[in-house]
């Protein structure tokens, strides 16, 4: 009786045998959070970094967003009123636009009847001081797209430390032993350098802006001076 029931229920566990053979083992994943924890202590001043990155791009790119932005009419406005003698609604008009290029026009606007270079120097100090207001804060970026990958080289060094540090203490190179190590080495590298290029990009991209409003600015610092040379009406 033993025997035969030995005999019919060898199939079956033969058969769970399989079933469980065939089921595929099941991936562990991670989040991106819980990959950037694994970074250690240096994470924290990265996402500073990366705070200060960010807000510094959309304030200084709603400013000079601001800065940039012309009537298309504005000149021929100054113009009109420079050769009519209105020069009263022309310092109105360049007085009530708030961009460089009027605080330029205005400048020189108050320097009427003085020597070309004279006026020349006037607004072109304006014009500096334009320059100034807005590449203000800009080195903030300059200085993240530099630090950033600095600190994700320091999380390497630490990362290599506490590699060393678990071999000696158990004695076995080990998976688990390296884990913690090799972590915080490629996340806090990873983390700094894609930082760091954010940084880099923002600053450029800021800076082309920024060259576009002075070529504005130049333009129409020339045309306002072509205007005062010519005969008024």
């Amino acid at each position: 009786m033993f025997h035969l029931l030995q005999v019919t229920t060898t199939p079956i566990v033969d058969s769970l045998h399989k079933t469980a053979a065939s089921i595929p083992p099941v991936e562990e994943k991670i989040s991106m959070w819980d990959m950037l924890q694994k970074g250690g202590f240096l994470m924290y001043p990265l996402y500073f970094l990366l705070v200060l990155a960010i807000f510094f791009f959309f304030e200084r790119l709603i400013a000079i967003r601001k800065a940039s932005k012309i009537e298309p009419n504005f000149m021929n406005i100054i113009r009109d009123n420079i050769l009519s003698g209105n020069i009263s609604a022309a310092r109105s008009l360049a007085k009530n636009t708030p961009n460089p290029v009027a605080k330029m026009i205005d400048k020189g606007l108050q320097r009427i009847g003085k020597p070309i270079d004279a006026i020349e120097k006037s607004m072109e100090n304006v014009g500096k001081l334009e320059m100034y207001n807005m590449e203000r804060n800009l080195s903030i970026l300059s200085l993240v797209a530099g630090i950033a990958p600095m600190f994700g080289f320091l999380g390497t060094i630490v990362g290599m430390v506490q590699l060393f540090y678990g071999i000696a203490s158990t004695g076995e190179y080990t998976l688990n032993t390296i884990a913690g190590g090799i972590y915080t080495k490629m996340v806090t590298s990873a983390t700094g350098l894609i930082i760091g290029l954010i940084a880099y990009v923002g600053y450029n991209f800021l800076s082309t802006q920024i060259d576009k409003t002075a070529n504005k600015m130049e333009v129409a610092s020339a045309e306002f001076i072509d205007i005062l040379q010519e005969p008024t009406k």
